[in-house]
């Protein structure tokens, strides 16, 4: 009989952690500082500890990276730790077709924490169902990118920013950012407003757009009743799960005439693009004339390229690069909080490192039934698929009395009105088969395993 393993916690998504979560590794993260600071700049850390001095982080990175992949190293090291680093995967057994499950369940012996970047959507969480230690999503693909949300947060939250009251506007590649992706469902789950500043067909994904307005209950100002935005996502001061209940009704105009209190730029994604150059919104110091903007911090994650005109490096409102400073203390509390370095704080341990999810979960053996409409999916690629399960959450829309599915991976949305395939469930006890998806909403959980779709 296999050993059960003990419990853990990974973080493959911002949503994977509780807002309370969320304050506590920036009460953890601030108390770094506090101890640590660099004398002569009050955002950097500038000294180290021990308190992690008995453990290693592996750094496991199959995309180039520069802050993301120093930072967790720079954080590890300020804590007395140790890093190990595979940062080319040139240079690694990827280069010989070794799977990624075999490589984290090699890795797993060699450290205590992973930190991982792919270019699959969804690569992290397989990662983090072979590991028997804690990982860290550090970019999968166009997916998320939890990690720099933090610090986004953290760096607002320095600059005393409300993010309950907060309106953000955001601009450029919004499709394919997966920083994006994570820092919108935080800013919805805080109750932020959202502006977005979309460059011409790199709107937010149809999933993401979706699951903001029927799940985190943020509500659409169209063009018509904004004038010159193309939307803008308000979200209501209430819990961010499916209601019954009619949300309270929203003053547009003054959510209109709200000054900006950030604006987050993002570069054209070209390495998730068909197309190399596309036509692609510039912040500068015109763009900042406006009223609007004249209290509005400029964020960016890096790397820029000429979307954000250099000579606002000395601009008051600029903070991209403490932005960037920020990630050593915040990564510093994460990580810490994983491996439960801090007698009163810790980060809640789960069976398989997750909560348990909000919806049935309806799985397949490896090979078997529907599979993920994502072809950048981790479970699309031919080297990982035998080790990644059909897998999906079966969402059931209580306003639309009927159900979709999202792919337990890359959490893509898979519906019937957005692909061109009709839905038939197979039941294998019964020897049946029915139209739709109707089947799984009947079915108790248990009985999910008896079907195929």
């Amino acid at each position: 009989m296999t050993k059960a393993q003990p419990p853990t916690r990974h973080i493959v998504s911002i949503n994977d952690l509780t807002n309370k979560e969320i304050e506590t590794i920036f009460e953890v993260a601030q108390g770094f500082l506090k101890e640590l600071v660099d004398d002569h700049l009050p955002y950097r850390i500038g000294r180290s500890t021990n308190l992690a001095s008995k453990f290693i982080l592996v750094s496991l990175f199959y995309e180039p990276s520069t802050r993301t992949r120093l930072s967790f190293e720079s954080a590890m090291l300020r804590l007395g730790g140790a890093n190990i680093t595979s940062a080319d995967p040139a240079v690694s057994s990827a280069a010989k077709g070794e799977s990624l499950a075999d490589t984290i369940r090699v890795i797993s012996n060699y450290a205590d924490i992973i930190v991982i970047r792919h270019p699959r959507d969804g690569a992290a969480r397989l990662a983090a169902e072979y590991a028997q230690i804690p990982v860290i999503n550090g970019g999968d693909g166009s997916h998320e990118h939890p990690t720099q949300t933090l610090c986004d947060l953290f760096t607002l939250r320095s600059k005393n920013k409300n993010l309950r009251s907060m309106k953000i506007a955001i601009s450029g590649d919004l499709k394919g950012s997966r920083t994006i992706h994570s820092f919108v469902y935080a800013l919805a789950r805080f109750g932020a407003t959202i502006e977005p500043l979309t460059a011409p067909g790199m709107e937010l994904p149809a999933h993401v757009d979706r699951r903001l307005r029927e799940e985190f209950h943020s509500r659409m100002v169209s063009k018509d009743q904004a004038g010159t935005i193309d939307a803008l996502y308000v979200t209501s001061d209430q819990p961010h799960q499916l209601s019954l209940y009619a949300e309270p009704e929203i003053d547009y105009g003054l959510v209109l005439q709200k000054k900006i209190d950030a604006v987050y730029v993002t570069r054209f994604q070209k390495e998730r693009w068909t197309e190399k150059e596309r036509p692609y919104p510039r912040i500068d110091a015109k763009f900042l004339g406006e009223p609007k903007y004249s209290e509005a911090s400029v964020m960016h994650p890096l790397p820029r390229v000429n979307e954000l005109d250099a000579s606002l490096d000395t601009d008051r409102r600029a903070i991209y690069f403490q932005q960037a400073a920020y990630g050593v203390p915040v990564r510093m509390a994460l990580i810490s909080l994983l491996l439960h370095l801090h007698k009163n704080k810790s980060l809640h341990k789960f069976p398989g490192g997750f909560a348990k999810p909000d919806y049935p979960v309806y799985t397949q053996p490896i090979g078997t039934g529907l599979h993920c409409a994502n072809q950048n999916c981790i479970t699309c690629d031919p080297a990982e698929s035998q080790y990644a399960a059909n897998k999906f959450y079966v969402v059931e829309r209580a306003y639309r009395l009927d159900i979709k599915l999202r792919c337990a991976y890359c959490e893509t949305d898979i519906e019937a009105e957005t692909t061109d395939t009709a839905f038939v469930v197979a039941d294998t006890s019964r020897k049946t088969f029915s139209p739709g998806l109707t089947a799984l909403k009947k079915a108790m959980a248990e009985e999910l395993k008896l079907l195929v779709i």
